[in-house]
């Protein structure tokens, strides 16, 4: 026996267009999930903003920069290639806004060092490099 399909242009047009609007659902409900679940982003008010060196690679005095949306306690550290302590460029209080710290790369071999920035809250480094 030979069975016969026959479609008509009508329900091949409905066919494309229940299975398009089940795609955009579909769609839709998963862009609402991720705004749902996007919702318990990180506070980025609440964190430091440390910029990278313009300068590359750096020599003599160059500017450490970091911005902060409230007062806090911070370090400034100066770590070696393999990411051990070298030294402590600057510890202290800062206020709200930018903080510029001046370090002369003199004192130290020419290389590849790492900075890193340490508050009550975070922990955010950068790469440079120094050439003297």
């Amino acid at each position: 026996m030979i069975v016969l399909f026959s479609f008509s242009i009508t329900k091949l047009v409905l066919v494309t267009l229940s299975f398009s609007l089940g795609l955009l659902l579909l769609i839709i409900a998963y862009k609402k999930l991720l705004a749902y679940l996007g919702k318990s982003n990180i506070i980025t008010e609440d964190y430091c903003v440390l910029y990278g060196i313009e300068e590359q690679p750096s020599k003599g005095e160059i500017e450490f920069y970091f911005t902060t949306n409230q007062n806090r306690s911070y370090k400034l550290e100066l770590l070696n290639p393999d990411m051990t302590h070298h030294s402590i460029v600057k510890s202290g209080e800062a206020k709200e806004g930018g903080v510029i710290i001046r370090f002369d790369t003199t004192t130290v071999d020419n290389g590849t060092y790492f900075y890193q920035l340490e508050t009550d809250n975070q922990k955010t480094m950068k790469k440079f490099e120094i050439y003297n």
